[in-house]
């Protein structure tokens, strides 16, 4: 069970006094603040206390309810009962000057039932001083090795070490069935300068279930708590942490992790089938339950690899409360959703899909947390892991607790678990959620709700600090990852390195990419021509970041509709907009990440609670959309003009970008030493452009290799000839031209011969 052997220390410093020894009966007061539940110092008091005089040990335990204990001490050859001086169950004994070290345990009878006990108070301290200190400056990076629960052997006993930070709690228990949730049982120990309370707990099992039981700084006691750096929980609604077992170690994809650094720069094909774990397919035959992890790898890992995206996004999987949150409101930040499997079946389920050569991203939210009060809220009964004020902790649109940047301790809390995801779990990546909330002290709050920075500006200068520590720590820590944030404003410099003034990220999600073409699909053809700019204006700042365009969960929910209902016209022409709407996607510069569903054209608005509308693909038209998703796919992998110069100016060139009349979009892609090119084309009305002049760099032949208004795709197959012979007539500021049909409401893709 365990992974770690500690050696207790010297008996005589593991006997809980120092040069004042305790006698058998210590002050009524103690006593009474043991049976009160309010003693906040029992190392103190419990276990081995030895007299400095007399050398006798005086051994006492507290086990409520027990009708008898005896004290068994194999090394000293003894076996004795212990007297029980009050009747809610404080025993004790004396050993005349035993022999050292000392170990012992108890067998207590409860109901006439006789059970073996080790002594939690007889164990020393389990935490290193560096790591301590490491902590309270906020370096202690992989603090989930010391924070939390974990199975250690102390001095060959097994059980689990626990360890949480609350400085300002009067008294922490852990609390379970283990104990029947009494928090008199296993009071921890306070490291008080660190604010760390600490407890090894022996006969513990994986599995089992706990809580954290707090009196708080004003003495009251504090609902039952999750533990901040628990790697398990219940299955919701139910919420107790839950001890976990070290993880299992898979090998069998290391291959792809010794790849992944290639397949995450910036010149790599990089496409993103962003999932929600809940609602991809449902067993409705089993009371429409969730898949489990294995079981979405079933399904998963051959439809995206048959689709050929490169990687998949999963939304949040950490632990959370409120199904309709779909994750973005957690409350564990180490442990994996209990809603469809264990941490090693998620683990398993990344394994699969690296030999499967997908890579694997996952949310991250280090930007709030909900209230609820078994989470981080008010958590030792002050503002700990919040900012005390709420014109900077409190979120007014979500209603949601802001992580308090300024604390060291909070600031590893939340690298320490990036950090723990990329190494427990090998994912690829991260994709930082809310990014410009925490950027913008007035974000979403009016005149007079916020507070100036000391330099009087709006800027949140410690979370910005945040952003460029978590990104040094997660590319210094994991090789060849990627991290992506989701920020929604001009910021500049999301992309660029720490070391230039930047915030660290690799990618950025191109939102107003996003927001201005679907505000251009959704118009009717007859009025795009008066917003062509709503098209040609990404272009006006794609290379500013390293951008990724996204048609992500977010577009389709909140009565948006789908990424289909968003586009005019009779059922034909919604159709084959999408379809347009796709072949222009992947030809613009940047990766491509798109939400599940819309690659078959999703026609009703996400529900996270009830599975993807599979049985569409019965239909034409949609599995003509999800054959194109799959071609532009395969031809984005295969091209390297379509990904080299993503994130390079050179790599893309107008053609036509004045064509407003006609509403067509015309350009070329390049890749790194310009010897390969695709012509794009893109129409967007409902006319066919018969005998359409544009401009080409060379003439020769070229040759269409996608039309997305092909019957391949259920368009209507309105097409010209394959092959376009160049005349040496120039045209558009080319040396050249072609002369061709452009299909209605379609894109085509040509490279020369």
């Amino acid at each position: 069970m365990a992974t770690k052997t500690t050696r207790a220390k010297p008996a005589k410093a593991a006997l809980n006094g120092s040069a004042e020894l305790g006698p058998a009966l210590a002050d009524q007061s103690e006593i009474l603040a043991l049976v009160a539940g309010t003693h906040t110092n029992p190392f103190a008091f419990l276990g081995p206390h030895g007299d400095a005089v007399t050398h006798d040990v005086t051994i006492r335990c507290f086990l409520p309810a027990a009708e008898g204990v005896t004290l068994v001490a194999p090394d000293q050859k003894l076996s004795m009962a212990m007297t029980k001086v009050h009747p809610d169950g404080l025993f004790v004994a004396k050993i005349a000057k035993p022999k050292q070290p000392l170990t012992y345990h108890y067998l207590a009878s409860w109901d006439g039932e006789e059970v073996r006990l080790e002594d939690p108070y007889r164990f020393a301290g389990i935490l290193n001083p560096k790591e301590i200190l490491r902590f309270r400056q906020g370096q202690l990076w992989r603090a989930w090795e010391c924070l939390g629960s974990r199975p250690i052997t102390l001095d060959t006993v097994e059980g689990y070490a626990f360890a949480v930070w609350a400085p300002a709690a009067q008294r922490i228990s852990v609390v379970g069935p283990f104990n029947n949730w009494d928090g008199r049982r296993h009071i921890m120990r306070k490291l008080h300068d660190a604010g760390i309370w600490e407890i090894f707990i022996p006969g513990l099992s994986a599995n089992d279930i706990y809580k954290y039981e707090i009196i708080g700084a004003n003495g009251e006691l504090q609902p039952l708590k999750s533990d901040p750096f628990g790697q398990a929980a219940e299955l919701r609604p139910a919420n107790a942490s839950r001890l976990v077992e070290p993880p299992q170690q898979i090998q069998s994809d290391q291959a792809w992790l010794k790849s992944r650094h290639s397949r995450h720069s910036l010149d790599a094909p990089i496409s993103v089938y962003e999932v929600h774990a809940g609602s991809f397919r449902r067993k409705p035959e089993e009371g429409n339950r969730p898949l489990t992890y294995g079981e979405l790898g079933d399904w998963l890992i051959p439809y995206v690899r048959d689709m050929g995206f490169t990687h998949v996004q999963f939304m949040p999987l950490t632990e959370y409360p409120f199904d309709g949150s779909w994750g973005y409101q957690p409350v564990g930040l180490f442990a994996t959703t209990s809603r469809y499997g264990t941490p090693d079946e998620f683990r398993a389920l990344v394994a699969r899909l690296h030999e499967a050569e997908i890579g694997v991203l996952c949310d991250f939210v280090p930007a709030h947390f909900p209230i609820d009060g078994h989470g981080l809220n008010r958590f030792d009964g002050t503002a700990l892991y919040e900012h005390a004020d709420p014109r900077l902790g409190f979120h007014p649109d979500w209603k949601t607790n802001i992580y308090d940047f300024t604390k060291p301790e909070v600031v590893n809390f939340l690298v320490s678990s990036a950090l723990f995801w990329l190494d427990r779990f090998k994912i690829d990546g991260l994709r930082v959620d809310a990014v410009s909330s925490m950027l913008y002290l007035d974000y979403s709050r009016a005149d007079g709700e916020w507070i100036p920075n000391i330099y009087g500006g709006n800027i949140n200068l410690e979370a910005v600090q945040f952003m460029r520590r978590l990104n040094e720590m997660c590319y210094g820590e994991a090789d060849g990852i990627m991290m992506v944030a989701e920020e929604s404003t001009a910021w500049a410099g999301v992309c660029k390195p720490t070391y230039d003034g930047g915030l660290g990220f690799g990618f950025k999600w191109n939102l107003g990419w996003m927001h201005d073409t679907l505000q251009y699909m959704s118009r009717d053809p007859i009025h795009r021509a008066w917003h062509h700019g709503e098209i040609t204006f990404g272009l006006a700042y794609a290379w500013s970041e390293n951008f990724m365009l996204a048609l992500s969960h977010d577009e389709v929910v909140h009565g948006k509709g789908s990424i289909f209902s968003r586009m005019p016209g009779d059922d034909w022409q919604r159709y084959a907009n999408l379809r347009a709407y796709y072949a222009l996607m992947w030809a613009h510069p940047g990766k491509k990440l798109l939400f599940m569903g819309a690659e078959f054209g999703q026609v009703a608005e996400w529900n996270h609670e009830g599975s993807l509308d599979w049985h569409l693909l019965d239909q034409p038209s949609h599995k003509g959309v999800q054959s194109l998703v799959r071609d532009l796919n395969k031809l984005y992998r295969a091209t390297p003009a379509l990904h080299q110069r993503d994130c390079d100016p050179s790599g893309f060139e107008w053609v036509q970008a004045d064509a407003a009349d006609v509403s067509v979009f015309a350009f070329l892609r390049w890749n790194h030493d310009r010897s390969e090119k695709v012509l794009a084309l893109i129409n967007m009305t409902p006319v066919p452009r018969v005998e359409y002049r544009v401009g080409v760099p060379h003439g020769g032949a070229w040759k269409v290799i996608l039309n997305t208004d092909s019957s391949a795709y259920d368009g209507s197959n309105f097409e010209g000839p394959i092959w376009v012979e160049a005349e040496a007539m120039p045209f558009n500021g080319q040396p050249a031209s072609i002369v061709l049909t452009l299909p209605p409401l379609a894109g085509l893709y040509l490279v020369p011969a």
